[in-house]
This record gives C-alpha cells, sequence and structure tokens, in this order.
C-alpha cells in the first residue's frame, strides 16, 4: 500500500480527510459543512457526485473507513464514515507539504497571457476591464459575507489569503489596463511580422 507521500491530493480529499478527522460522519453532514464553512472556496465541489467520488477514493485508498450504517425511518440508509490511522498520518503529511512547497499549478489566466498577441490590443483591454469588474465584485461579495465576530483568526486564514491574492490580482490588472489604455503596452500584426518574421506568437 502506497505511503503518505506517494498518494495523490486534491484541495476536495484534503477538506474531507479534516472532516472526519474531527468526528465520524455521512457524506450529507461533510456537503453541509463544505457549504457552510465556506470550504467551497477552496475545493471544487460544483459537480453532485465529486464528493461521492473522493470519498470512494479514500476508502479504497485506505485512508478512510465505513464507522457506521444508520437509517432514519422514512429515510435511505446513510453511510458514516471515519479517518484510519493511515489517513490522519496521510492528513498531516499533505498539509505540511502544500504549506512548505509551493505548487506547480497551471492556471488559464497566465496562459492566455502568454499569447495576448493573437488578439488585438483593445479587445484585450477590454477583456480585463471585464476581469478586473469580476474581481471587484469578488471582494465586493466577500465583505457582505463576514464572518461571526467571534469567530478566532484561526479559522478565517484562508480567507485572508484568498482576499489578498484577488486583490493583488486586480490591482496588477488594472496596471495592464493602464498601460494598454495609454498605448505604454500595443502591438500589431505588421508590427510582430517585422520584428520577429512570423505570425503573432508568444
Amino acid at each position: 500500500m502506497p505511503s503518505p507521500a506517494t498518494r495523490p491530493r486534491s484541495p476536495l480529499a484534503v477538506v474531507i480527510l479534516s472532516l472526519v478527522a474531527e468526528a465520524p460522519m455521512h457524506p450529507y453532514r461533510m456537503q453541509h459543512l463544505i457549504t457552510l464553512r465556506g470550504k467551497d472556496r477552496i475545493a471544487n465541489v460544483a459537480q453532485r457526485n465529486s464528493v461521492y467520488q473522493t470519498i470512494d477514493r479514500l476508502l479504497r485508498d485506505g485512508l478512510i473507513c465505513i464507522h457506521a450504517t444508520d437509517r432514519a425511518e422514512g429515510r435511505p440508509e446513510r453511510t458514516v464514515y471515519a479517518i484510519t490511522p493511515l489517513g490522519r498520518a496521510t492528513l498531516e503529511h499533505w498539509l505540511e507539504t502544500m504549506l512548505s512547497t509551493p505548487a506547480r499549478e497551471f492556471p488559464d489566466f497566465p496562459a492566455a497571457l502568454a499569447f495576448l498577441p493573437f488578439l488585438e490590443p483593445h479587445v484585450v483591454q477590454a477583456r480585463l476591464e471585464a476581469r478586473a469588474e469580476a474581481l471587484e465584485a469578488r471582494l465586493v461579495a466577500a465583505s457582505d459575507t463576514a464572518a461571526p465576530p467571534d469567530l478566532p483568526r484561526l479559522f478565517l486564514v484562508e480567507d485572508d489569503y484568498l482576499l489578498a491574492m484577488t486583490r493583488a490580482e486586480l490591482s496588477w490588472v488594472r496596471a495592464l489596463i493602464d498601460d494598454l489604455a495609454t498605448g505604454r503596452l500595443t502591438w500589431s500584426e505588421q508590427q510582430l511580422i517585422a520584428e520577429y518574421g512570423d505570425a503573432p506568437t508568444e
């Protein structure tokens, strides 16, 4: 059986393992707590079956086990899962690695920035302005959903990080929009062909 160091992880797997480390629980309870605690901002639960698929993988890997099954009157049987000793060791290893080692990630935005010459500067500016508006709306929404005042900062650290990253991205995007609007950054197909001798590319 693979060691904690070799097991594949995902943000959702980390969330589910941390929940069952608190107490044994069934998937419906997990989904409720993920939403209640705002963990859907750090793990993708957009697909309805994503929690169940992750549970199945954790179960196959021996990181969780079936703790009990219960059936409330008039409701289907529910399986309650608990973390295993291997699951706890794996969770600790994952968290330590994620905290200490920057991941090699490949988000969409830098990929689009890498190929700006394939679009006209005014199109890029318009799309970036739309992105800035979306980022501003995200910041407003975050301020409108403030955490309970008695909640310790320990449980808000990931929100602090996400807000800081959103503010930093918004500031950077606004600066790039300004460069495009003032002509400090511009290009044309003719210019690119003249300078690089081929069609626009990175």
